[in-house]
This record gives C-alpha cells, sequence and structure tokens, in this order.
C-alpha cells in the first residue's frame, strides 16, 4: 500500500497483491518468508519514489538467525501443531502478571520451547516484520508493539522479561534490542536511502492507530482472519479477574495498552468457502440474511475452530454435540458463523467493560469485517450499541500515520491521527435494531458449555 499524508489528506493505495498462505511441507506447516521478502522488494519498487516505509503483519512468529546473520530455516506456522502438549516452568498467575499476555498455545514463549535443541544453533530470534526490516536495512531489532505478544515481554517495565526466558529454557541472547514505533530503523539497501521506519508493527496496533474515536468510551474490533476485540488503556490490566478471562494486555502504539482477547474472526468463513470451493460471498452472505437469526450457535472459539479443514463439519458437529441442530443449507451455516461471531464479540467486550470498570457507548469495527454489513448489523444488535465500521485499511493507515509522524508530519499524539482519519475516510453507521434474543442464546451456549 503507497500512503499519502497531509494537512486534511490521508489515503492509501493499492500498489501490489500476492498470496500468503501456510505451506505444508513434511510434518511441518511454514511461512515462505523468502516469498514474502521477493514481493516486498517488487512492492516498494512499484510503489515508485517514496518518504518512506513501514512493515506490519501478524504476530508470534519469528525467524532465528545464526551469529552470521543466516536465516536457520523457515518459520513455522502459528497453526502448525507443534506446540501441543507444550508447558513452561513458570505458574500461570506469574506469566501473567509480568507479560499480561492471553494464555494461546502458539504465544512465541511456547513455540521458542518447542524447538529444543535447535535453539542452540541461534544468536537472534526476529519477528516477521523485524526479520523483514533486517534484510532491508542490515539492522537488528524488536519493535515493542509486536513484541509485546510474545509472552516474553515485560508489560510493566517495557522490557524483555530475561528471567522468565531463563526459567522457560530460552537464551536470551535470542531477544534483539527493542525499539519503539516511530524509530527510524536505518536506510534501505534496495532502493539505496530509503528510510525503514518502525511502525505498530504488529497490524493490530497499526489498525488501533486508525480507530476513528472522538473520546475514550469506545471499544474496537480489529476484524480480518482473527477478530482482536477490546479497549484500550493507558496502563496494563493484571487483576484475577482479567487473567481468569484470558484477557490480554499488549502494547500499542505512544505506550498504550490494547486489552483485548482474540476472538477466532473471519477464518473460520473464509476455510468454509475454501471447503465449499466457492467464492460467491456476496450471494452467500444474502443468503444468510435470509435465514432465521440465531437458530444455532457454536463455539466460535473452541480449539477445533483453530487447524485449517472442513469446517462446515465441524460447525454440525459442534451443533449436534450441544444438542443443536445442524444448519440444513450454505446460507444458515454462514448464519450461524456470523451469529456465532457477533455473540463472541458481545461476550468479550462486556467481560472487559467489567473488569477494568469502563464503559463504551460505540464499538468501532476496522479492517476486512467492516465490509460485511450482516456482520456489523449482528455485532450492533448483540452489543446493544452503535457500530461504526471503517476504515478497512486501518492497518495500512496506522502505518502511513506513524511514518509520517516521524517524517515530520504535525500529528503529535493518537487524538490528532484519529481526528485525520474521521475527517478523510469513510465511516458507516449500524445502530441496534432490537432483534434477536441475544440473552437467551448466550444462556443456551453456557449452558452447551
Amino acid at each position: 500500500m503507497a500512503g499519502t499524508v497531509g494537512a486534511s489528506a490521508l489515503r492509501v493505495e493499492e500498489v501490489r497483491r500476492f498470496p500468503n498462505g501456510g505451506v505444508q511441507a513434511g510434518p511441518a506447516l511454514y511461512w515462505d518468508v523468502l516469498g514474502l521478502y521477493r514481493e516486498t522488494l517488487a512492492g516498494i519498487r512499484e510503489a515508485g519514489p517514496l518518504d518512506g516505509v513501514g512493515i506490519d503483519s501478524w504476530a508470534v512468529d519469528y525467524g532465528l538467525l545464526d551469529e552470521r546473520g543466516a536465516l536457520l530455516g523457515n518459520p513455522v506456522h502459528y497453526r502448525d501443531p507443534r506446540t501441543d502438549g507444550i508447558t513452561v516452568p513458570v505458574p500461570d498467575r506469574e506469566l501473567y502478571d509480568v507479560t499480561g499476555l492471553q494464555q494461546l498455545p502458539f504465544n512465541t514463549l511456547y513455540q521458542l520451547v518447542a524447538e529444543g535443541d535447535r535453539l542452540d544453533a541461534a544468536a537472534t530470534m526476529l519477528l516477521i516484520p523485524d526479520l523483514l526490516n533486517y534484510w532491508l536495512t542490515g539492522s537488528l531489532g524488536a519493535e515493542r508493539t509486536n513484541a509485546s505478544t510474545t509472552q516474553l515481554y515485560d508489560v510493566r517495565a517495557r522490557t524483555w522479561a530475561t528471567s522468565l526466558a531463563v526459567r522457560a529454557g530460552i537464551p536470551p541472547r535470542l531477544l534483539p534490542p527493542l525499539r519503539d514505533p516511530g524509530t527510524v530503523v536505518g536506510e534501505a539497501r534496495e532502493p539505496a536511502g530509503l528510510p525503514v521506519i518502525a511502525v505498530g508493527s504488529h497490524d493490530t496496533a497499526s489498525a488501533v492507530v486508525a480507530v476513528p474515536a472522538s473520546g475514550p468510551d469506545f471499544a474496537y474490533i480489529s476484524s480480518g482472519t482473527w477478530s482482536l476485540a477490546g479497549l484500550e488503556l493507558p496502563a496494563p490490566e493484571l487483576s484475577d479477574a482479567a487473567l481468569a478471562a484470558n484477557f490480554t494486555n499488549e502494547g500499542g502504539v505512544d505506550g498504550t495498552i490494547r486489552f483485548l482477547r482474540n476472538v477466532m474472526g473471519l477464518w473460520v468463513l473464509s476455510e468454509t468457502l475454501r471447503t465449499w470451493s466457492t467464492s460467491d460471498l456476496p450471494g452467500l452472505l444474502r443468503a444468510a440474511a435470509a435465514s432465521p437469526g440465531l437458530a444455532a450457535v457454536v463455539d466460535i472459539d473452541a480449539p477445533e475452530f483453530l487447524p485449517p479443514g472442513d469446517m462446515p463439519s465441524r460447525i454440525s458437529a459442534a451443533c449436534e454435540a450441544t444438542g443443536q441442530r445442524p444448519p440444513s443449507s450454505r446460507g444458515a451455516l454462514v448464519r450461524c458463523i456470523l451469529d456465532s461471531l457477533a455473540l463472541a464479540y458481545r461476550r468479550t467486550l462486556r467481560a472487559a467493560a467489567a473488569i477494568t470498570g469502563r464503559t463504551f457507548d460505540v464499538v468501532h469495527i476496522v479492517g476486512g469485517g467492516a465490509r460485511n454489513e450482516l456482520l456489523c448489523r449482528l455485532t450492533a444488535d448483540a452489543c446493544g450499541v452503535p457500530v461504526l465500521a471503517g476504515p478497512v485499511e486501518a492497518a495500512a493507515l496506522g502505518n502511513v500515520l506513524v511514518q509520517a509522524r516521524a517524517l515530520g508530519e504535525d500529528l503529535p499524539d493518537l487524538a490528532s491521527m484519529r481526528a485525520l482519519v474521521r475527517e478523510t475516510q469513510e465511516v458507516r453507521h449500524y445502530e441496534p435494531s432490537g432483534a434477536g434474543d441475544w440473552d437467551a442464546a448466550e444462556a443456551r451456549l453456557a449452558l452447551c458449555r
């Protein structure tokens, strides 16, 4: 994406698009990180003359480098099952008190423990955006918003949790120097002299920068393959209630905390379309809108929905296991997915508010899910507050806003960045309609558990 930022101006334009996904090779699921780097270089060339470049991506995955800086193997995909059954010799309460992270089996901590003796040959671990930045510039480092997703980062001290790493058997030498969003990483080797800037390199951190909120009482859902649903806080929330509810405290731009939970997201829908070998999402959404609401709901965060595979069969099995009639048509099954997602959003955001004592009077949906009108309407109904949907390209917008500030644009804080987003980007408004007995659906699902 090529972005332009100026007085009353903010726009991004798609320059190059390419596929990305897991590559199954033998027993392991990998990322084609060399292909991603090749396409990164091609995209930078096609974008033409630039003032800067910043990279954001998904979290937790990494490459290991040897002492010469050479990659020791393709990064393993977080959906690979290698972390199944992996434990660390640190109590959950202590882990949470230090890192504030949601307990997820694919967190970087567990992936590194799963490496075993392979860590002996490694000198440095770089998360995906940091790895690409290193190849562009030769500068080693870890940007804080993404580092905060590893479960190896002290969320209060804003340093690596080296003593925790040692107890887990992870050599502290693997943890590179930390850098803040807005730091100039260095100059690119190709094209020579181009400034490379650390942005909120976890894509959700960049997306939250571009949430067009006008006050503090808002909730957000960064909706894509995953849905990251939560609140923005000035400091981490590390209470027993937050731990019990499995909420995460991830670093945001300008020292904020993204207090959120990972909800399975539109991954389940995209895998359903792949299973059916169809790309007719508009037709399926029309059929879903015409199907009865809340006829069947599933726990969209259940572990069986994490790996790739036949989601329609898994949804039907989950319905049967909980005494519900499985959806009888494709439209009904898509409606089940979207109802279940909206119910998960409701449950998550209400829990976040109860734990923190905060309130929210609007839900902002940013990212690809903002295009899904039915999901936005269902979310407004489920949460009982207005939904503001957009911008769709929130991560790219947040990325270029942080770059622009680093390059001298007058954007001193998140409020000024968000004001520019409100001024320049399309946002759609959805009021709750009162349709659907969401309390009963939640109670039914709770009984099924």
